[in-house]
């Protein structure tokens, strides 16, 4: 007999819990743990939703099985917060041990600090340890009750076998019911949770472990990235100053992802941020790289004027089978799928061959795109942020403040004349940058200085700006054609250099206080320990 081809589709879904629920006893008894159904739910949504390179049921079976294999290392081990402060602590008495040693100062306030944090630290894990042992014994009772409970019902199913209806009236009527009883009060006190360990997977467990695997932050909120998710603005407007509908536009698209209200097969948000040069677009990408994973060079960054050739455009989703650089990938495919979650800058995208929109057009419509080897990346959950110059001679030559229609009107042709329409449409927001004006410098003055001053942080150093020197750098670093950017080469050049020059000489000293002002037509630095002044310097 011939073959017969037998197609097997993934299963959707609701097959998936189906499925689960029917395997959840064996993952159970081999655990030794409780699988929740809202555990199941989850387990089946989150794999089809962010695990995107397997098929279901073999992704959502396990993630059910590495939820609760973690959890039942945590009930048979130290669990991991406190795992984590003990770890901590031994760091810290270490450091400390080597610190009394030291005589200078420094040394000295660093001790002082360790062990006010050591004391605390100590505090916080006597608490943990004296609940988890409760909590450990409290559960290892329960699971040697199930053990009793199942020996029981043999016993009374072979009394009952045997004649013995004593026995079995006694296991029946007396001892199954104390069992169950106290299996029923264990399994009570944990679904109310707020222990330190815990024998049931939970919605939460299955979040985790998603997270793990992917990076992306699934799990549910807690109270403290909701306010800072509804704080956004505030925090972006640390680093960028003076575009307010900008920040507005990320942010919106940021809390609308979070929130679970994004269409799940498009990116989170996808911007085109149009303004002259030195205005904040580059500035605002690395800004939001920091606010979503703490660091800003967490970003994945595309210079476009590398891409302005034909051939160069394969560098994006990887070489074709037959050429050089097959097994590479692309530089932004491969790239995305082994980070998923993260921010897409391509930067001065006007400066790109026009085939590379070609590309660009399934990434901002279904989230996806396939590389050179044929793999589907997925680009849902990144943001998208295109940075261009076009028209910005329209916004440079305006007024201070707002943006005027004609303005806006002479850019959008611009970029009109540059994009398809079809590239045009599938961008979320053309997010448009205004020139800065001076009192937005005097801010970024303010800016760099807490930069500068991060940087003097290790040396105990103190940066005091009077008003003069401020506007001093100000007015000089203001340039309503190249925006910020100026300003940099002027504290680069009339502060940081002489600043580097005076420490380097040792006329400034450690744990001082540098005071900056002005002296005639000239910025000059004094440092200045313990309030008396010493060191001064006049620059000439």
């Amino acid at each position: 007999r011939r073959f017969m081809a037998v197609f097997v589709d993934e299963p959707t879904v609701e097959d998936t819990i189906s499925i689960l629920r029917g395997l959840k006893g064996r993952y159970e008894a081999h655990h030794g743990v409780r699988v929740s159904d809202a555990a199941i739910v989850s387990a089946a949504t989150l794999s089809n939703r962010y695990i995107t390179d397997r098929f279901l049921p073999d992704k959502a079976i396990d993630l059910m099985d590495e939820a609760a294999s973690r959890l039942r290392m945590q009930v048979d081990s130290k669990p991991e917060e406190l795992d984590e402060i003990d770890r901590r602590l031994l760091q810290l008495k270490i450091e400390a041990e080597a610190l009394k040693k030291e005589k200078d100062a420094a040394s000295v306030d660093r001790l002082k600090t360790l062990e006010e944090e050591i004391a605390e630290l100590q505090s916080h894990s006597d608490e943990l340890t004296t609940a988890w042992s409760a909590e450990k014994n409290k559960l290892k009772g329960a699971a040697t009750a199930k053990d009793q409970l199942d020996r029981a019902y043999a016993e009374m199913a072979e009394a009952q076998r045997q004649g013995d209806l004593a026995k079995a009236s006694e296991l029946k009527f007396s001892t199954i019911p104390e069992l169950e009883k106290l299996i029923q009060e264990t399994e009570s006190s944990e679904d109310g949770g707020g222990g330190v360990v815990s024998e049931v997977v939970k919605p939460e467990d299955i979040a985790a472990v998603v997270s793990k695997w992917t990076g992306i932050p699934v799990d549910k909120m807690m109270e403290g990235e909701r306010e800072k998710l509804l704080q956004m603005e505030d925090a972006l407007r640390k680093r960028v100053v003076g575009q307010d509908p900008a920040l507005e536009a990320v942010s919106n698209a940021v809390r609308r992802a979070r929130a679970g209200l994004q269409d799940p097969n498009r990116p989170i948000g996808s911007f085109l941020f149009v303004g002259p040069t030195g205005v904040g677009k580059t500035e605002l990408t690395k800004a939001l790289a920091e606010f979503m994973f703490d660091d800003d060079t967490a970003i994945l960054r595309l210079d476009m004027s590398e891409f302005s050739e034909k051939h160069s455009v394969a560098r994006l989703i990887g070489a074709p089978p037959g050429y050089v650089g097959y097994d590479e990938g692309g530089v932004l495919t491969e790239a995305v799928r082994r980070r998923p979650y993260q921010v897409v800058l391509f930067d001065e995208v006007e400066k790109a061959h026009p085939d590379l929109f070609n590309t660009l057009l399934q990434v901002l419509d279904d989230g996806r795109l396939t590389d050179g080897q044929g793999r589907t990346v997925d680009f849902k959950n990144t943001i998208i942020i295109m940075t261009s110059n076009l028209g910005a001679d329209a916004l440079a030559s305006g007024e201070e403040g707002d943006i005027s229609e004609g303005a806006k009107e002479s850019v959008m042709s611009a970029i009109r004349a540059h994009f398809r329409p079809e590239f045009i449409n599938r961008i979320d927001e053309i997010v448009f940058f205004k020139r800065l004006g001076r009192s937005e410098i005097d801010h970024i003055v303010d800016i760099q200085m807490e930069r500068l001053e991060g940087l003097l942080k290790d040396r105990k150093m103190h940066l005091e700006l009077t008003l003069e020197a401020r506007n001093w750098l100000a007015a000089r670093g203001y340039d309503p054609v190249y925006g910020a950017r100026p300003l940099k080469r002027v504290i680069q050049k009339e502060l940081q250099d002489p600043l580097a020059r005076l420490l380097l000489e040792g006329r400034i000293h450690d744990g001082e206080t540098i005071q900056i002002g002005v002296e005639g037509d000239q910025l000059s630095i004094n440092g200045v320990p313990n309030d008396f002044a010493k060191g001064a310097a006049v620059l000439n």
